[in-house]
């Protein structure tokens, strides 16, 4: 490119982000089976590489690591998924007994304790009623959404190609990951070219630690819930326990709706206050180990944002491309947060912002006019004692 079309430079690295991103866009739907391989592509390409360093080809390490995988994968389907079966049909079963609950119990006590003549405004019989009902109508909704997949074909096809896709496209992206990152880095110019690797290297930690560290925290903390509200005498106990482990990565959204579904649960169960000590204490030794345990050693500071930044960039992600939004958010964000602080130390560095800084004036000092000006084309005048 000539001097004399260099200001033209900015702008095109700005089309091609927005072409990019209106591509992605667009393409979303259809890109999802594509970044979750790429996603375990990228988690697995350390063990790969390590096991390549002791003497086996790329395409073996690949393998042995695809199998493992695989493994992993199979034994969670076996001991988890029969579990949470028979937690969920238990679940279906445990609605009559909260609509009871309400009726019986939850009304009569607040009216009686808060002075307050709920009746006249909620019909305790037509509430459990409603809730009976519609407990056992959401029986029905993996039924009526397995049917309109098979009535649907293209849409059971769909679905099962991109199942399909997950595994097979995660076997060769990290069969070809470091020839697709060298790819990458050639067509990098050769000016940005140290900034972007840099920049790249530090999203990288950033990502892998954060991304490796939570999925830990939440498996622990949904076995550390599930079996303590079993224990506690939950029938519905290991069901709650995983959806607040899985909801764990929003902060404080895991503990807030399992112990409000945990409280709730066990009034309905048993209703004393030996139970409900009993549930708190689980939700409590589970914060406290993921406090001072699981994070610190597990994930540690390596993302550094905030809840609310955390709540937002998931909600947003959701908003903007939907399921892979929400799979993509806190990645995406954590690369933002390290582009803004890459930003910001240039920002700092600038003229913009020395030039400010430089521009005030010094204050004088209290009870003085300050030094005097060196005379023209001679030394500094000595102070006067």
């Amino acid at each position: 490119m000539t001097p004399s079309l260099l200001w033209l430079r900015p702008w095109l690295w700005l089309a091609g982000f927005v072409l990019l991103g209106g591509l992605l866009w667009a393409l979303g739907p259809v890109l999802t089976p594509f970044a979750v391989a790429a996603l375990l592509a990228w988690l697995a390409d350390p063990l790969v590489s390590a096991i390549e360093r002791r003497g086996r080809s790329r395409t073996a390490a690949v393998f042995l690591v695809f199998l493992l995988m695989s493994l992993a994968v199979v034994l969670v389907l076996l001991l988890l998924v029969p579990t949470l079966q028979r937690q969920a049909l238990r679940a279906l079963e445990w609605g009559p007994k909260l609509g009871g609950w309400i009726t019986d119990t939850a009304v009569p006590w607040l009216e009686t304790r808060l002075d307050l003549p709920l009746s006249a405004y909620i019909d305790p019989s037509e509430l459990g009623r409603l809730l009976k009902e519609h407990w056992s109508q959401a029986g029905g909704v993996a039924a009526n959404v397995i049917g309109g997949l098979s009535k649907s074909g293209m849409a059971l096809m769909a679905f099962l190609a991109n199942l399909l896709l997950v595994p097979l496209v995660t076997f060769y992206f990290m069969r070809d990951w470091r020839d697709m990152l060298g790819f990458v880095h050639d067509l990098l110019p050769r000016p940005l070219e140290p900034t972007v690797v840099r920049l790249a290297k530090e999203s990288d930690a950033v990502l892998s630690g954060f991304l490796r560290g939570q999925l830990s925290v939440m498996l622990s903390l949904g076995v550390i819930y599930g079996l303590g509200l079993s224990l506690a005498g939950l029938d519905l106990g290991f069901l709650i326990g995983m959806l607040a482990g899985l909801l764990s990565f929003v902060p404080y959204l895991g503990t807030a709706v399992g112990l409000g579904m945990a409280l709730i649960a066990t009034l309905v169960e048993h209703g004393d206050l030996f139970h409900l000590v009993l549930v708190a204490s689980v939700f409590g030794i589970g914060q406290l180990v993921e406090s001072f345990v699981l994070t610190p050693w597990l994930v540690g500071d390596r993302i550094g944002l905030s809840p609310v930044a955390v709540i937002f960039a998931v909600m947003a992600g959701g908003q903007l491309f939907g399921f892979l939004g929400i799979l993509l958010a806190l990645p995406v964000a954590a690369v933002i947060r390290v582009l803004a602080r890459y930003a910001h130390d240039r920002y700092r560095e600038s003229l913009l912002y020395q030039e400010t800084v430089d521009a005030m004036p010094p204050a004088p000092e209290q009870g003085g006019a300050g030094p005097r000006p060196a005379p023209p084309g001679g030394d500094a005048a000595p102070p006067v004692a």
